[in-house]
């Protein structure tokens, strides 16, 4: 046991105060001690050791110790000193100083065992309003054998939520259109190399992501799309803005969905049949055109938006039309069969 003296006759455990009880319960007259000179700060983080070696302890108490251990003014302690000093690594160390981040319904949920350590961490690393979505995510309803109508809530393993994280959170910052370093872009967002929520911001936590680095806040990075689809429409006003989406546009939106105008492929058509398609031929009407809603939004493609275009809006041929059409197919294939006469020798 560890104590120091406060008083002349009086001392303070400062570490195995759980021993001390269960030399009481043992009625043992004696406990070996080890007396030491300390201050409030140097037994704060005696206690605060000694409680985070314990194979018992809870990762939310852990969260909370290593905190606490991290806020002292005096010794000052940084994540790889904190490791060192509990046998941990860095990289654990981080992660339970990232529980302290959990929302409050996970947080109890974490404490009842509804959920294990593997599900806290991952909602640990979201927003606050995306673990409130990303929770039930962790769960399944299991309806069967319930007589009493109502489902059992079954937990998945860890890979489920993962998987809903990487499909409805990450976003990953290589793909994303915008300048990431301009911190004008959206003002109080700043620059992504400075945002906190940008997983290479802190590759201690996000260490399962290797080089990839994703921005966590959807709604951040969906501002930061539509400031640069602005921007760029701002710096060239001629640009159409289309969606990908099908239906009429809204009232006063200079949107156009995808049925009112003909995207014309980057790629080279791969046979001659293919080249005959109007998505792969260029007319007069050709122009650029911004995705504004939709799917790939903020990139830049060729359109041909002209309903009277010949190339990509051709008109319905008449029945006359048509006939005409297969009598001179039939003619010409006769015209083929038709045996070429000879001429006369004598």
């Amino acid at each position: 046991m560890l104590v120091r003296p406060l008083t002349e006759n009086g001392f303070e455990i400062v570490a195995g105060a759980r021993r001390y009880r269960a030399a009481q319960m043992a009625e043992a007259d004696t406990v070996p001690i080890r007396i030491v000179n300390l201050n409030g700060a140097q037994a704060l983080e005696a206690q605060l050791v000694e409680n985070l070696i314990r194979a018992d302890v809870h990762p939310m108490e852990e969260a909370q110790g290593f905190k606490a251990l991290l806020d002292l003014e005096e010794p000052t302690y940084s994540i790889e000193q904190i490791a060192a000093k509990t046998g941990k690594s860095p990289i654990f160390v981080a992660a339970r100083l990232k529980l302290i981040d959990l929302i409050p319904t996970a947080v109890e949920a974490f404490y009842r065992d509804e959920t294990g350590v593997g599900h806290a961490l991952l909602l640990a690393k979201l927003p606050a309003d995306q673990q409130q979505q990303a929770l039930p995510a962790c769960f399944r309803e299991d309806w069967s054998g319930s007589s009493d109508r109502k489902a059992k809530r079954m937990l998945l393993p860890v890979r489920n939520l993962q998987f809903w994280i990487e499909q409805n959170v990450l976003l990953f910052l290589k793909e994303a259109l915008f300048d990431k370093r301009d911190a004008h872009l959206v003002a109080i967002a700043g620059s992504c190399v400075d945002c906190p929520k940008r997983t290479g911001h802190n590759k201690l936590l996000f260490s399962e992501l290797g080089k990839q680095d994703a921005c966590t806040d959807p709604s951040c990075y969906q501002a930061k799309v539509n400031a640069h689809v602005a921007k760029k429409i701002a710096a060239k006003p001629e640009l159409v803005q289309i969606s990908t989406a099908y239906g009429k546009p809204g009232e006063g939106s200079k949107v156009l969905p995808r049925n009112q105008y003909t995207a014309i492929r980057d790629e080279k058509p791969k046979s001659k049949e293919e080249a005959k398609r109007p998505e792969y031929k260029v007319c007069k009407f050709t122009t650029d055109a911004i995705i504004a809603e939709g799917g790939e939004v903020g990139t830049v493609h060729k359109v041909c938006v002209n309903p009277t275009c010949p190339v990509h809006h051709p008109k319905p041929q008449t029945n006359r039309e048509m006939s005409s059409k297969r009598r001179n197919r039939r003619s010409s294939a006769k015209s083929k069969l038709s045996p070429t006469p000879r001429p006369f020798v004598c």
